[in-house]
């Protein structure tokens, strides 16, 4: 049993959880004890002066005379006992209180014992030694069981009456006071009970008035279990702290208000197209911590317990970005190497693939630049059979998107999204494109002893060659790249820098739009969480405008500067020969990779003749040999392209020249292209299954 005034109300447990932002503002209430009803402890100063009235003329008129034991009750309460007539009982507050504290003296359905009493007086006598009276009457308040599960002065004024407790009226007070004598009383008892007390407070109530308040006051329950701005996060960290009552997160309250404002406010804009669900997540690029997390519309969802920040969908060309830095970081191509955007029919082991532009346009030969800033479908999937689908879902994993199966099962789709992720993943994503290729994780709670104006970086490591995400960010920073689809002044377009990209699911069932700042990064998804397509949601009519908006909010007052070069890139003027659609303009290369002037393959120039590369196979290839057919006609035609090649598998010589072919046999296999001298330039791994005959190395060659 505690002893002092400060333990008891250090052991206080409220029934609630209260979560927290980083500067301890209240953001959401969730209740997590499930058996009992109690506020947090509530200082007698904010209880109301009616309540702390009624209950000491009520409950012990000479509360503040006594020393624990009102001797002259006793004395009253004998001689009733005695000639067999009613009393209110000598019980004072100070050892009901001393009931409430020591599980042993507390009453049992009998009433207490003979030993009990003497128990309860002599503890009550001690408190009265150690406490100040304002202190007993505080402790009382706060420990007393009302009606049902609840307990405690603050559980009562929030279900019953639906409000703190400083604020209860001399009406509510009195119930109040009626409840302590007899919790669970039928209700016309509580409401004789609440006019007497009434009447002890010199007033001449309306019994009949009040025996209306009292019934509707008992049917409401107002106290609502979960309340706040951010249910979600709420139900999460409570499970990750299960013994806190308190839970600070990195979360920012003004800005999860406005979050919240905002994606409710373009739902209802949306509302004509058929989208009722949005989610939304802000982190602090430096740390990771999370600053906002929005996991349904509330309301307007019909599934809002469902949390879309985690949820897998399809990202669309959201994954676009990833492709080009793996094909860049690889020196497969640059940003201003031309792609062909044109009709294309892909064979794959499920048939013809067959992808198409979102304007079911194609633009002909485009740079990679405006591949990628334009949201070119086509040329991402000529990009993705360079770099094979199984390489890219390989560095997807680096990036810390989980997906559950391998690139072969996507395929060739995988370039446009067919893979699902959840918002918070790729979210985290880009913050790795923002943080130069470096990937770390995301984090809810804030440290017991870290600033709330701060963030300590958290540990990362490269995922992503820091070249190659410089290129991507800068292309999606380019309004001019965005300009085929977009226009030059659409909502992608801020005053101060980020890099941007959208993305929409098959079918119009996903819409999303993630970016980020200098310090930044923000994710928006927007559809129904049926899985319902959107009727007529476009790039920037869906999550762009939310995402806009939050970052608006966020350098209302602070700058956002374009990230510094990473050394190996190098910057100089191109030029496109034969492409009116391309100007000339300053543009960035990986060392190595530059070039001055660049050609359609239709003038015999290819986009990176002076980089030797494998282009086929495509690394990552699986290779199925036909047990049906002779071995020597499945000879597989390996190309590169570069200057004096010499072909090595699996480390010993194969071949010389731009082309060679080869008699595959099962198993893994390296192949790679060096120079004369030796040097690795370029390789692949692929593997070759079924049945086969493995010839020496020197034969297999031509």
């Amino acid at each position: 049993m505690a002893t002092t005034f400060e333990e008891v109300k250090t052991a206080h447990r409220p029934s609630d959880t209260l979560i927290l932002d980083r500067q301890g503002e209240v953001l959401h209430r969730l209740r997590t004890d499930k058996q009992i009803r109690r506020g947090p402890w509530v200082e007698l100063s904010q209880i109301s002066p009616a309540l702390r009235t009624a209950l000491v003329l009520s409950e012990d008129k000479r509360f503040y005379e006594h020393s624990g034991v009102d001797w002259q009750a006793v004395t009253a309460a004998a001689w009733a006992n005695l000639w067999n007539t009613r009393t209110r009982g000598a019980s004072t507050l100070t050892m009901q209180l001393a009931g409430l504290l020591d599980e042993d003296l507390r009453r049992g359905s009998d009433g207490r014992s003979v030993v009990q009493k003497l128990g309860q007086t002599l503890s009550a006598q001690s408190l009265e030694r150690q406490w100040r009276k304002d202190q007993i009457l505080e402790a009382y308040l706060n420990l007393v069981p009302f009606r049902g599960e609840l307990v405690g002065i603050e559980a009562l004024s929030q279900t019953l009456f639906g409000k703190a407790a400083h604020g209860l009226n001399h009406l509510e007070a009195a119930m109040a006071v009626a409840l302590v004598r007899a919790p669970n009383a039928k209700e016309r008892q509580v409401a004789q009970r609440s006019c007497q007390v009434l009447k002890s407070l010199a007033s001449q109530p309306d019994c009949e008035a009040v025996s209306l308040f009292v019934s509707a006051t008992l049917a409401r329950r107002d106290y609502a279990a979960d309340e706040g701005i951010a249910p979600h996060v709420a139900r999460q960290v409570a499970k990750q702290r299960a013994q806190s009552r308190t839970i600070i997160t990195t979360l920012s309250a003004p800005l999860q208000r406005f979050a919240v404002q905002t994606l409710q406010t373009h739902l209802r804009e949306l509302s004509g197209r058929n989208v009722q669900d949005g989610a939304l997540v802000v982190l602090d690029n430096a740390s990771g911590e999370v600053r906002a997390w929005v996991g349904s519309s509330g309301p307007m969802s019909q599934a809002e317990q469902v949390d879309a920040v985690t949820t897998r969908r399809q990202p669309g060309s959201t994954l676009k970005p990833f492709l080009y830095a793996q094909a860049l970081a690889e020196k497969r191509i640059t940003a201003a190497s031309l792609l062909e955007d044109s009709s294309a029919q892909i064979q794959t082991s499920g048939g013809l693939y067959i992808p198409q532009n979102y304007d079911h346009h194609f633009k002909g030969w485009v740079s990679t630049r405006t591949s990628l800033g334009a949201s070119l479908n086509v040329p991402a999937v000529r990009t993705l059979i360079m770099v094979g689908p199984d390489a890219f879902q390989k560095q997807l994993r680096r990036l810390g998107l989980p997906l559950q199966q391998s690139g072969d099962h996507y395929g060739f789709s995988l370039a446009l999204g067919s893979a699902e992720v959840s918002l918070l993943d790729l979210s985290n994503a880009y913050r790795t494109l923002a943080n130069g290729g470096r990937s770390g994780p995301t984090t809810l709670l804030r440290a017991a002893k870290a600033s709330p104006h701060t963030a300590p970086a958290l540990a990362a490591v490269p995922a992503l060659d820091a070249r190659a995400a410089f290129i991507v960010s800068d292309i999606m920073s380019d309004p001019v790249a965005r300009a085929r689809t977009f226009g030059t002044d659409s909502v992608l377009t801020t005053r101060y820098w980020t890099a941007v990209k959208t993305g929409t699911s098959k079918d119009m069932r996903d819409n999303w739009a993630v970016g980020y700042s200098q310090h930044y990064t923000v994710g928006v998804w927007v559809g129904n969480a049926s899985g319902a397509p959107m009727w007529d949601v476009s790039g920037t009519t869906g999550a762009a405008p939310i995402w806009a908006a939050v970052m608006n909010f966020l350098h209302a007052q602070q700058s956002s500067q374009p990230p510094k070069p990473p050394t190996g890139l190098v910057h100089q003027r191109v030029t496109f020969e034969g492409n009116q659609s391309e100007a000339a303009r300053e543009e960035w290369f990986i060392a190595g990779t530059e070039q001055a002037t660049f050609a359609t393959a239709s003038q015999d120039k290819s986009a990176l003749a002076n980089v030797a590369r494998i282009t086929s196979p495509t690394n990552g290839s699986i290779i199925a040999l036909d047990p049906d057919i002779p071995p020597q006609s499945q000879r597989l035609t390996l190309q590169a392209q570069g200057h004096k090649l010499r072909w090595l598998l699996n480390g010993q010589p194969l071949a010389q020249g731009n082309q060679a072919l080869w008699l595959p046999w099962p198993g893994r296999h390296t192949l790679q292209i060096t120079d004369a001298k030796g040097k690795v330039l370029d390789e692949v791994k692929l593997e070759v299954r079924g049945a086969g005959v493995k010839k020496a190395a020197s034969s297999s060659a031509r």
